[in-house]
């Protein structure tokens, strides 16, 4: 059921970011993805708090991604990691290369 929830939500085209509202470095993530203009539609928040599995999703964004921490921030299909990760792509320009890329900017 994890499996089937993290699959549903990630897109070839879209900018996915599982986290929880409490966290603060969900909301720098959101944030600075903000920043960036994403293209309506392109962009989506998944609060893991809202979810009575939540624990069996971190679980499998785990085996997934190697991280069970949020924020787990997924660039279509590729999970980049988290906040610091999305942070220095963005400071190398890589970021926004990876957006054009997939047609979210």
């Amino acid at each position: 059921m994890a499996q089937q929830f993290v699959a549903s939500h990630i897109a070839s085209d879209k900018v996915v970011v599982f986290g929880k509202k409490s966290c603060p470095y969900c909301h720098s993530a959101l944030d600075l993805l903000k920043e960036l203009n994403i293209k309506p539609g392109h962009l989506a928040f998944i609060d893991l708090t809202s979810q009575k599995n939540m624990d069996d999703i971190q679980d499998y964004l785990m085996q997934l991604t190697g991280a069970r921490t949020v924020p787990r921030i997924f660039i279509g299909e590729t999970c980049i990691g988290g906040f610091t990760d999305l942070d220095a792509l963005n400071d190398s320009g890589e970021l926004s290369v990876m957006l054009k890329k997939l047609g979210a900017l």
